[in-house]
């Protein structure tokens, strides 16, 4: 009962109150005139586009380092530095994330940040040559930072779950460690692999506290467009129109929750 009552007031009401406010008019009539304007306007449609490649870039990105660390981490000696090390950081780093992770990265990489600073001391000047803290570029790379300690937490237990008898077994019918690979590690694999990458995109589509400290309103992404919409925009009616963004997003997180389902389905069945 405490579990379903914090439900309700931190989900459901607000819940509530978003998708109420993007089908209603401000005379509390039904309509989906909201809706057809975030796509009417190509400021929304552009940010819409900006969500969608920054969230797959970044979760691509995630999802090969990821891996690729948690595959050490697996193969280490268990106990090891390498083992405690990995798994205690990605445990703090992958919910590191806000306005405290975007000060930290204006503090390293913003104009007069840290490593901006001891860069330009050895001839590189990241700012002469494009990069802006504030770009699609620069918040990618924010968002990359939590996306490889997640994609650590959620891909660990399916490679612990490859099981050494069936490379064990393979390598004695005559196959090598690559055939392993494609015929049995990779399908069984695989199912994980994509369900952790959808949970790594919707991580990054929803991101909204990091996006909006980080560039404000200077980048046309679904985050600053809906607090401009509903706290600064002159438009009329521009807070509805903020909140229809809102139920946007919250449909396509559905999607990936769905997807991520469908693909746990056939996950399970190799890691029980």
């Amino acid at each position: 009962m405490p579990f379903a009552g914090y439900m309700v007031v931190f989900l459901g009401i607000p819940l509530y109150v978003v998708i109420h406010g993007a089908l209603t008019t401000d005379s509390n009539q039904l309509t989906l005139e909201n809706f057809k304007l975030t796509f009417s306007y190509p400021s929304f449609r552009l940010g819409f586009e900006n969500s969608v490649i920054l969230s797959l870039w970044t979760s691509l990105a995630g999802a090969v380092f990821g891996i690729w660390l948690a595959a050490a981490v697996v193969t280490a000696r268990p106990g090891g530095a390498l083992h405690r090390i990995t798994q205690s950081a990605s445990g703090v780093f992958a919910y590191f994330a806000g306005v405290p992770l975007a000060f930290a990265f204006l503090a390293a990489l913003g104009q007069i940040g840290v490593a901006t600073v001891l860069l330009k001391h050895i001839g590189i000047d990241l700012y002469a040559h494009g990069f802006n803290i504030s770009s699609m570029l620069g918040v990618g790379l924010c968002y990359v930072y939590f996306q490889v300690p997640l994609m650590i937490i959620l891909i660990t237990p399916a490679l612990q779950g490859l099981r050494p008898e069936w490379q064990e077994a393979a390598l004695g019918l005559g196959a090598s460690k690559l055939s392993y690979l494609r015929h049995v590690a990779v399908p069984v694999l695989l199912p994980s692999v994509v369900g952790a990458t959808l949970i790594l995109f919707g991580n990054a589509f929803s991101a909204y506290a990091t996006a909006l400290a980080l560039v404000g309103v200077t980048l046309d992404i679904i985050p600053a467009q809906i607090d401009n919409a509903i706290n600064g925009n002159v438009l009329v009616n521009a807070d509805r129109l903020g909140l229809a963004l809102g139920v946007e997003m919250i449909f396509v997180i559905l999607l990936v929750m769905v997807g991520y389902y469908l693909v746990q389905r056939r996950a399970r069945r190799w890691l029980r």
